[in-house]
């Protein structure tokens, strides 16, 4: 500032200007400053001309109910988005689908060097409205239909519905000219957590862009007591508990799976897969005695510490063999006990034919140090098979590859998990739209 250059003033500071209401003599707060175009009196629902000196009558409506009142009471202060702003006017409207009517409530907020500005509730959903600064631009169909999507400052917004809203309540100041039994047609596009509405009311249409807002965020800023209503549903613009980027999930998951199977594929060829021991027996139960076990030959585990195969086949059929086995180490009589059944059936039934089972198992032991070993093996079968050959075969170092199961598991739940979840909000979030998802066919479980 200059030298001898007179301080600059702040702006006034501006007052509630007090009036009567010309048909009850009830007293008339104006809030707004002139910006208010119709008031409404509070004692005998009045709606009138806050531009006249007069507050000349412009409408008179009856309550059909007594159990409106706003959650925010008027003149109550807050401070939204960092700006004070006082509720100078309420509003309900509904409108009606399919016989049914939905109702929900406009809050208009005032501050006297920022202007007017909304909010609105609906089951516990609340959304903060301001006037758009200029006009979507509108692409792929008609204004309102389900293909038509709305550009707005570099945002996409697909449409969500389309409906009929009239005024059924008011209270407070409106800086319109307000009428209840008013009519307007109101087209939603969002974009979560953003909702871009369009309402024509006559010839007059004003756009307004909406931002999704918490009951909690709305209790603090105006520091209302008790607890917000519990929000129900999902709303159109509700913004997605889901906050990861999906396709950014699989995208993860996908570059992680090609490296396990990398990872599976060099182990799988690093492995030596060397046979040790092959050999068929023949069990006949007429030799056989009460828990009576014979042993291999003896074999050699060379090289390192490594994983061990045992595989076992026998030509069962509607039959089944069960091995005990015991693979022990020779230098230090350190044994590994297991046991292993073989068993295939088929057969046929009223779905048609059908198995179970297989004529061959195996079984990997780890960490199994070099040394020399033998099996110890004793073997039941099924009462009805009076003798069988089965095979046994003994493999050194082979690849195992549960692990790698286990974790592309791990990876993949997470990846399901969030996806369902996502999946499942949206698929609630557009039931109540214009554009349903398809609905699953009757019988199939789905309850929507």
């Amino acid at each position: 500032m200059s030298a001898g250059a007179p301080p600059l003033s702040e702006p006034p500071r501006p007052q509630a200007k007090g009036l009567n209401c010309p048909k009850c003599g009830a007293a008339i707060v104006l809030r707004s400053f002139g910006q208010a175009q119709t008031v409404v009196c509070a004692s005998c629902h009045s709606i009138l001309d806050a531009k006249d000196p007069n507050l000349t009558i412009l409408q008179q409506f009856e309550i059909k109910t007594s159990d409106i009142r706003p959650l925010i009471p008027l003149g109550t202060r807050g401070k939204l988005r960092g700006t004070d702003y006082e509720v100078i006017g309420f509003q309900r409207r509904s409108t009606t689908v399919d016989g049914i009517t939905y109702y929900w409530h406009e809050y208009v907020l005032f501050n006297p060097y920022k202007g007017i500005r909304y909010l609105s509730e609906y089951n516990g959903h609340w959304n903060d409205i301001s006037v758009c600064k200029e006009l979507p631009v509108f692409k792929g169909g008609l204004l309102g239909t389900d293909r038509s999507t709305s550009n707005y400052l570099g945002e996409k917004y697909k449409h969500f519905q389309t409906a009929d809203a009239e005024t059924d309540f008011v209270l407070g100041e409106f800086p319109w000219q307000v009428r209840v039994g008013e009519h307007a047609v109101v087209i939603d596009y969002v974009h979560p957590p953003r909702v871009l509405s369009r309402e024509k009311v006559a010839n007059e249409v004003t756009w307004s862009i909406g931002e999704y807002m918490y009951g909690r965020e709305i209790w603090e800023a105006f520091k209302l007591p008790g607890q917000p209503p519990e929000a129900m549903g999902v709303y159109e613009n509700q913004p997605s508990p889901v906050t990861i980027n999906v396709t950014g999930i699989w995208v993860t998951f996908a570059a992680f799976a090609v490296f396990l199977l990398a990872l599976m594929a060099a182990f799988d060829m690093r492995a030596k897969k060397e046979p040790v021991l092959q050999q068929t027996y023949q069990y006949n139960r007429a030799d056989a005695k009460s828990e009576s076990s014979f042993v291999s030959d003896e074999f050699a585990l060379g090289g390192d510490t490594s994983t061990v195969e045992v595989k076992t086949s026998a030509p069962v059929d509607n039959h089944w063999i069960y091995l005990n086995y015991a693979l022990i180490n020779l230098d230090t009589g350190q044994a590994w006990d297991f046991g292993r059944e073989v068993s295939y059936y088929h057969g046929y039934d009223s779905d048609g034919s059908w198995t179970e089972g297989k004529q061959t198992d195996s079984v990997v032991i780890p960490s199994v140090p070099a040394g020399h070993y033998y099996l110890r093996i004793e073997a039941e079968t099924d009462p009805s098979l009076p003798r069988i050959a089965y095979t046994v075969d003994v493999i050194r170092d082979v690849p195992v590859f549960g692990i790698y199961g286990i974790a592309f598991v791990a990876l993949l739940l997470p990846a399901l998990v969030i996806s369902w979840r996502a999946y499942t909000f949206e698929r609630s979030r557009w039931s109540e739209s214009d554009h349903p998802p398809m609905q699953l066919p009757s019988g199939s479980g789905d309850d929507e």
